[in-house]
C-alpha cells in the first residue's frame, strides 16, 4: 500500500473513532438491545440472501461470456466459463479487503486466463458498468413510479422526479451508445476538435476513451446481445433487490424491518451505492454500515440498535460473504490478492501509455495528423 494511501487511511479511521466516540457519548445505545435483535433475527432468511448473492456472481459471469463472445467462443460450463466465474468472485474478495482500487482484478485475470489483450477487458469492464447503471435505474425508477406504497417513502415527489430523470439518462445512454457504437470514429473526431481548442491532449484523450468505448460495444454484435445483456443485467440487480429484502425482514422483532417493502429497499440500495463508490480497506465496512443505519433511522424511522444490526448483517450479506469463497478459489488457483492487484495496476497503467502512444490524432480520414 502506497505511503499516500495509508495516511489516507490512517485519517479516516482516527475520524470514525473519534466520530464513534462522540456518538456514543451524544446517542444512547443500548447494546444489550442490539444483541437480542440479532439473537432474533431469521437465519434462514439471512441465509437466502447470502445464497441470491451467489447465484448473482453466476450471472455476472454468464454476462463477461457474453461480451466475449467475438473473441472467445466459451460454452456455458466449461473450463473458460469456470475461469471467468473465478476472475469474478476473486475479483470481488478483492474489493471487499483491498478496496476500490482492486476492481479492475477481474478484467486482468479475465484477460490473462482467456490470453486476450487487457485493453480489450477492460473495454469489457467499460460496458459491464454501463449496463449495470442502466439496469439498477430502470429497475429503481420503474418501482418509484409504480410501487403501490411510493406515496408512504419520505419526500415521495422529489424521488418521483428523482425517477423519471433517471429513466431519461436512461434513455439518453442508451442513444448516446447507440451513436458511439454506429459512429464512434465520427464522434471521437469531433469531440477532438472541439476540446482540441481548449488542450490538444485533453481533446485527444477524450477521443481515445470515445474510441475504447465504442471497442467494448463492438463486442456485442447484435441487436439480440444487447437484449441478453440488458435482461442478465436486470436480473442480477433483481437478485441483490431480494438479497436486501429478505436480510431486512430477517430483523422480526423489527416491526419496521420486517415490513419492509420493495419501493423501500430500492431508497436503501441507491444509499448504498453511494456510500460504496469510494470504498477504502476495511474502514470501507465501518462508512457503509453508518450510511445504510443512518438512511434506516432518518428515511423509515427504524430504531438505533436494530438500524445498525441490519446494516452489519447487510454488509456481511452483500459485500462481505464472497471471501470466504473467494480466498479459497486464489489459493487453488495460486494467487495472492495483494499482488495480483499491484500487477494490474502495473499492467493498466503500461495498457494506457502503449495506447496513447499507438492511438493516432482522430480526424475525418482516421489518418494521423501532421505535426
Amino acid at each position: 500500500m502506497k505511503k499516500k494511501t495509508w495516511v489516507v487511511y490512517l485519517v479516516v479511521t482516527a475520524a470514525l473513532v473519534a466520530l464513534g466516540v462522540y456518538a456514543q457519548n451524544r446517542f444512547h445505545f443500548n447494546w444489550t438491545v442490539f444483541v437480542q435483535q440479532l439473537k432474533l433475527a431469521s437465519w434462514g432468511l439471512i441465509g437466502l440472501g447470502v445464497a441470491l448473492i451467489s447465484l448473482g456472481y453466476v450471472v455476472r459471469a454468464m454476462r463477461w461470456v457474453l461480451f466475449l463472445k467475438p473473441a472467445a467462443k466459451i460454452g456455458l460450463f466449461s473450463r473458460g466459463w469456470f475461469d471467468v466465474l473465478g476472475a469474478q468472485i476473486i475479483g470481488y474478495t478483492g474489493v471487499a479487503l483491498l478496496g476500490r482500487p482492486a476492481d479492475l482484478m477481474r478484467p486482468y485475470l479475465v484477460a490473462r486466463r482467456i490470453r486476450l489483450p487487457l485493453s480489450s477487458q477492460v473495454a469489457v469492464y467499460v460496458v459491464e458498468r454501463m449496463f449495470d447503471l442502466a439496469a439498477m435505474a430502470l429497475l429503481f425508477s420503474t418501482v418509484l413510479i409504480f410501487a403501490p406504497d411510493r406515496a408512504s417513502l419520505p419526500h415521495p415527489e422529489l424521488l418521483r422526479h428523482i425517477a423519471i430523470v433517471g429513466l431519461v439518462g436512461t434513455a439518453a445512454l442508451g442513444i448516446f451508445a447507440t451513436i458511439i457504437r454506429l459512429s464512434g470514429n465520427a464522434v471521437a473526431s469531433g469531440a477532438e476538435k472541439v476540446l482540441g481548442k481548449l488542450s490538444e491532449s485533453f481533446g485527444h484523450s477524450v477521443a481515445a476513451k470515445i474510441a475504447a468505448f465504442r471497442d467494448g460495444l463492438e463486442m456485442l454484435g447484435s441487436l439480440r446481445d444487447v437484449l441478453n445483456a440488458l435482461l442478465l443485467s436486470l436480473f442480477m440487480w433483481g437478485l441483490i433487490a431480494g438479497a436486501y429484502l429478505v436480510s431486512l425482514r430477517a430483523f422480526v422483532d423489527s416491526p419496521p424491518l420486517h415490513n419492509m417493502t420493495v419501493s423501500q429497499i430500492f431508497v436503501l440500495m441507491a444509499v448504498g451505492m453511494a456510500t460504496s463508490v469510494t470504498q477504502l480497506p476495511v474502514v470501507g465496512w465501518f462508512t457503509q454500515i453508518a450510511g445504510i443505519a443512518v438512511a434506516l433511522q432518518w428515511l423509515f424511522g427504524v430504531a438505533k440498535e436494530p438500524a445498525l444490526g441490519s446494516s452489519a448483517v447487510l454488509l456481511i450479506v452483500t459485500y462481505l460473504s464472497v471471501i470466504p469463497t473467494g480466498l479459497i478459489w486464489a489459493r487453488v488457483d495460486r494467487v495472492s490478492l495483494r499482488k495480483i492487484t499491484k500487477e494490474t495496476e502495473d499492467s493498466v497503467q503500461r495498457t494506457a501509455a502503449s495506447d496513447q502512444a499507438k492511438t493516432p490524432t482522430f480526424n475525418e480520414s482516421q489518418q494521423p495528423t501532421a505535426k
